[in-house]
């Protein structure tokens, strides 16, 4: 079994590794839509982008780990975070064939706020008042976003809602596992177990694409999701996640960009001021989070 890599300081590399990923999640929810809007059904999508991750993650991790890539030392929760983070993607997907991109890529970027909530009852981690007025400030910008008192609510919004929710929960348990399970064993579990579950639903009602460039991007959305997924476990390597965190949210950029150039959809108002204020929410809980664990090093007290 291959020893586990070392921590390297080297935070320019470990960001510009992040942005590569960042930039490759882009292209996953880009490629999603493309797809969906050009016939293939959601599962089929879910699928072929779950199978890329799977065979990549064999190719790179069997040669180094052999069977012990599979053993987990939690499996029960190992399974767990790989249905979670399945069940998101596949809500996800099912959302992008009814809304713009930019609005489910910003209620999916209230994501550090839903983790910060859930870790509460799941890690028995303690949040305080002003992080947890954040969070309420946070969880209105989703409202703003989703208006479901207004006529341009679109009952596709609760597909978003449902895959921010298990994203949260597959997060809250990588937090979980963190430091007991090996990159390669979390990285095969978490797209085997999705390619395992989804496939006969996919295989079933399978439909082939029409034109050689659809073909090109469902072949090539696994490839995104799994360099991209690899990508961001790297970059935590030569960097901090307090120093990476804030890359993340460039996604809206990118997702804005994709969406005007490749559908020639442009965000709504209120999607705007809704990512402002979730934006700026994630960022305040970011640094109390930052603050708090610098805190808890100078004390030298151990991470819960």
């Amino acid at each position: 079994m291959a020893g586990v890599a070392p921590r390297e300081d080297n935070s320019a590399l470990g960001l510009a590794i992040m942005c590569l990923a960042v930039t490759l999640f882009t292209c996953i929810d880009t490629s999603a839509k493309w797809l969906i809007l050009a016939g293939l059904p959601a599962l089929q999508v879910v699928f072929c982008r779950y199978l890329g991750h799977f065979l990549l993650a064999l190719v790179l991790y069997l040669p180094q780990e052999g069977a012990d890539a599979f053993r987990s030392v939690n499996w029960p929760i190992q399974a767990a975070r790989s249905l979670f983070l399945l069940l998101s993607t596949t809500f996800n997907f099912s959302a992008l064939a009814h809304l713009d991109l930019t609005v489910t890529t910003t209620i999916m970027f209230a994501l550090p706020i839903a983790v910060t909530l859930l870790s509460i009852p799941v890690l028995g981690e303690k949040v305080g008042l002003r992080r947890f007025l954040a969070i309420l400030v946070g969880f209105s910008g989703v409202l703003i976003v989703i208006q479901p008192w207004g006529v341009q609510f679109q009952p596709a919004m609760m597909l978003s809602l449902g895959a921010l929710t298990f994203a949260s929960l597959y997060f809250v348990l990588t937090r979980k596992l963190a430091g007991a399970e090996t990159t390669a064993t979390s990285q095969i579990w978490s797209a085997g177990v999705a390619t395992v579950c989804i496939s006969p639903f996919a295989v079933g009602g399978w439909t082939w694409p029409e034109t050689t460039l659809d073909a090109l991007v469902l072949c090539a959305i696994g490839v995104f999701g799994g360099i991209g997924h690899i990508a961001a476990t790297v970059a935590h390597r030569y960097a901090d996640a307090s120093v990476l965190s804030p890359v993340t949210y460039l996604q809206m950029v990118m997702a804005t960009i994709a969406s005007i150039v490749i559908f020639s959809v442009w965000p709504t108002v209120w999607t705007l001021i809704g990512a402002t204020v979730i934006l700026s929410c994630g960022l305040y809980i970011w640094h109390r989070e930052t603050a708090a664990s610098k805190e808890r090093r100078r004390m030298g007290i151990a991470p819960r």
